[in-house]
């Protein structure tokens, strides 16, 4: 039986990577997620910005939404607000989510809505042809920076544990069963769930390929999520990558906070309220 989140639409089969990229697989594991959680593709939208990764609601049978490089974070949010039924997913690549969406990243976990937020993180930005990214390692060489990278890279996974991110993940494409693991507790947490996922750009990034992933990454073991200064200890190492649920929080998510646990676009408007407001701004 064909999985329900393949799409059959024209130039959906068209897809637009490299042979070998790492967004296939996050692909497929994100349609098999959403199969055995047993989500309906009308119940589902994929936010995205500007990218490679961005290009994911091309090529999975869900409600799409591309907007600005960047600024797939509060459009999510945004969809969460005015539906809380739905399964609202914000996803895109390192250079997206963390550099032109930085600043959306690091507010949007301050405001919590319950949303899951996939970073493909494979440290070079791979649709503009493999300049550096925040995340790319100090010392590569990119046909933007020929004499190598000096700036640190941006440690997401530490910026979300310092801002009480209510969920915080680092899992590598290779690592299907855990990938998978990862996201659906992601989904199913309440409040903003951050997953960086590890994935090859196999034709811009010869240095973090598959085989260095899986060298330079550990399993984390016998570590408990809510201990936030034990948590943040991991997140800072850098000999290697920890990989796994790296810390939680229970804090209320935004729907709760400003009383939006129903839908927003079933509330009943008082229009001559609405008429009121809007003479204000005409």
């Amino acid at each position: 039986m064909q999985n329900k989140f393949i799409p059959n639409r024209p130039g959906s089969k068209d897809i637009a990577w490299c042979p070998g990229c790492g967004n296939f697989g996050i692909r497929t594991i994100l349609m098999e997620v959403f199969e055995e959680l047993n989500l309906s593709p009308n119940k589902i939208v994929i936010v995205s910005g500007i990218g490679q990764a961005a290009k994911m609601p091309h090529y999975i049978n869900v409600n799409g939404f591309h907007t600005l490089h960047g600024r797939a974070i509060p459009i999510a949010t945004g969809v969460k607000i005015a539906n809380s039924e739905l399964t609202v997913i914000a996803e895109g690549g390192d250079g997206d989510m963390y550099a032109e969406g930085g600043n959306h990243f690091i507010h949007g976990i301050r405001r919590n809505p319950n949303i899951t937020v996939i970073v493909h993180n494979n440290q070079i930005y791979g649709l503009t042809k493999g300049q550096a990214s925040p995340t790319t390692m100090m010392g590569v060489k990119t046909p933007a920076q020929p004499q190598g990278v000096f700036e640190e890279p941006f440690n997401a996974v530490s910026v979300a544990i310092s801002l009480d991110a209510s969920f915080v993940a680092r899992t590598f494409v290779g690592y299907k069963d855990l990938t998978k693991k990862i996201i659906k507790e992601a989904i199913k947490n309440k409040g903003f769930s951050f997953v960086e996922i590890f994935q090859p750009c196999v034709s811009f990034n010869k240095i973090n390929t598959y085989e260095w992933y899986e060298k330079n990454t550990y399993f984390i073991n016998n570590h408990d999520p809510y201990n936030k200064i034990e948590a943040m200890k991991i997140a800072m190492r850098t000999d290697y990558f920890p990989v796994g649920i790296i810390y939680r929080s229970d804090k209320k998510d935004f729907n709760k906070n400003v009383d939006l646990t129903k839908p927003l676009f079933n509330k009943k408007i008082n229009k001559n309220k609405l008429k009121e407001l809007i003479s204000n701004f005409v």
